[in-house]
């Protein structure tokens, strides 16, 4: 950066004055497509604007909490509305509950990053969190199949800005520290994936529950606000923290400037005029971008489809070749993957970025979604064959341990897996062609990742939903076969990232 100043009598002063100066804009990694903000790497790791990242990191928990907060009880309250009298159905209607959000999310999450380059990213956060509390609540006092779709809309049509969020990151850190950085960041989302459906699963149904607090008619007849309600506080307190302490970090819209120069490239030692966001078409016309557009959208279609089939799954009977697990056991199931998803971003993750090559880590990743799917029907024969309890009728509690041990094998497969999600980050971060084209990039590589996730859910829960209706054993498992099928084809297509790569170089 400085380090040709070197202090001597009455030039200290200038000295400093560049150092602040460098360090004010936050420049990114020399390794990413942002190099031209830096010049020659050190080899002390930039320091990590504490302050920004605690927030960013606050606002980013409110997404997953009320995301998540709904998986324990849809299917139940697929059931409460009364949709379909027939229960093998349930899953086709709690799968188009929750495709409605990211339809909806799709529907938005390039707009939000557009206005995000000319308004700022600060004011496009903030208004995305306000949204989905108010749409939280909502949810919470909706009756109908209509209401609950219109409800999700509403939150996935306000969670649109997740791709501002991931640019915040983007720019406020670069590749000294992002080893750090992005894993804390990435730490976000498990933790909210924890709280969430432990309160979902905890606060449904509160006038059965806790009739000593909660038994009344307007909890009778809204039994899953109280879940709801906890959420949508939760993203209002998050709303209000970011409007204290999140400053903004668009490089050309920040405020106070040294003498107003807007963040630029730095080429030689000059500041150049501000680069303007590339073109969809342009962005599109890169081999790396394009890559990670495909395979992000796999990549999300697979997880999506993994969570959705995993509650599903744990909901359905044993005769039908489920669980049988009510909201409280899937709550805690979906917990106990937050649990595993902290250790490894908070661990293993931090090694990992420092230790191997980004793209090749990511497909290692997507080689890992496969064995999810393979062995999730092995739970099902697991608690079939064990003996039951002749007293309660339940599980015997050796066949239940057994259960869960199952359980946590395979829930610590898919959350390993799901760490492309973090490595995918980074990824676009590099291939952004300029600073001003950071928020358009990671628009257009969340708007696939949306896209291929609003049809996911219907897909994953209506062939569960189907498939579970037959005896003969290829179509009772043909979820299975069907969700294999494509978890191989991801991984053909996260191949293409590293040849996009070297297409870019070359």
């Amino acid at each position: 950066m400085a380090a040709d100043c070197h202090p001597a009598p009455g030039s200290a002063s200038c000295c400093e004055e560049v150092h602040r100066f460098l360090d004010d804009y936050d420049p990114l990694g020399d390794d990413s497509a942002l190099e031209n903000q830096k010049s020659p790497r050190s080899d002390r790791p930039t320091p990590i604007p504490k302050a920004q990242l605690a927030t960013l990191c606050a606002v980013r928990l409110v997404d997953p909490i009320a995301f998540t907060q709904i998986f324990p009880y849809v299917n139940e309250m697929m059931d409460h509305l009364h949709v379909t009298e027939d229960h093998s159905k349930i899953g086709f209607y709690s799968g188009l509950v929750e495709s409605s959000f990211a339809i909806a999310q799709v529907m938005s999450i390039y707009q939000w990053a557009r206005a995000s380059d000319i308004i700022g990213r600060r004011p496009v956060v903030l208004l995305g969190i306000f949204g989905i509390a108010l749409s939280t609540l909502f949810l919470g006092v909706s009756t109908t199949l209509s209401g609950v779709i219109l409800a999700r809309c509403l939150g996935g049509l306000f969670s649109g800005n997740i791709a501002v969020i991931h640019s915040v990151l983007g720019e406020i850190t670069d590749s000294t520290n992002q080893a750090i950085a992005f894993p804390l960041y990435g730490l976000c989302w498990p933790l909210g994936a924890i709280i969430g459906p432990l309160m979902g699963g905890l606060l449904s149904n509160p006038a059965t529950k806790f009739p000593r607090w909660f038994d009344s008619n307007f909890f009778r007849l809204y039994p899953y606000f109280l879940p709801c309600f906890a959420a949508a506080m939760i993203a209002f307190a998050g709303c209000a923290y970011g409007y204290f302490y999140l400053g903004e970090s668009h490089p050309n819209l920040r405020p106070g400037r040294k003498e107003n120069i807007p963040m630029s490239e730095r080429r030689d030692g000059v500041f150049e005029k501000p680069s303007t966001p590339a073109s969809v078409k342009h962005l599109l016309s890169i081999p790396v971008v394009r890559a990670l557009c495909l395979s992000g959208a796999g990549l999300s279609f697979i997880a999506t489809g993994f969570d959705v089939t995993f509650v599903l799954f744990c909901y359905t009977s044993l005769q039908q070749g489920g669980l049988a697990f009510n909201a409280t056991q899937i709550g805690y199931a979906l917990s106990i993957s937050g649990f595993i998803s902290i250790f490894l971003q908070l661990f293993c993750m931090p090694f990992l970025l420092r230790r191997f090559d980004h793209a090749r880590m990511y497909n290692f990743c997507m080689g890992l979604w496969p064995f999810c799917f393979v062995l999730l029907p092995g739970l099902n024969f697991i608690a079939r064959w064990g003996a039951l309890d002749e007293v309660t009728g339940e599980l015997a509690p050796a066949t239940q341990a057994l259960v869960w041990v199952g359980i946590g094998i395979i829930l610590s497969i898919s959350r390993t897996a799901a760490l492309a999600f973090s490595v995918s980050m980074i990824l676009v971060k590099d291939s952004a062609p300029n600073p001003a084209s950071l928020g358009v990039t990671n628009g257009i590589a969340q708007f696939a990742m949306c896209l291929s996730r609003s049809f996911s859910p219907a897909f994953a829960s209506s062939l569960l939903a189907f498939s579970i209706g037959y005896d003969f054993v290829l179509l009772r498992y043909l979820w299975v076969l069907v969700m294999t099928t494509i978890c191989f084809l991801g991984t053909t297509l996260s191949r293409r990232i590293a040849e996009g790569r070297r297409q870019t170089v070359r």
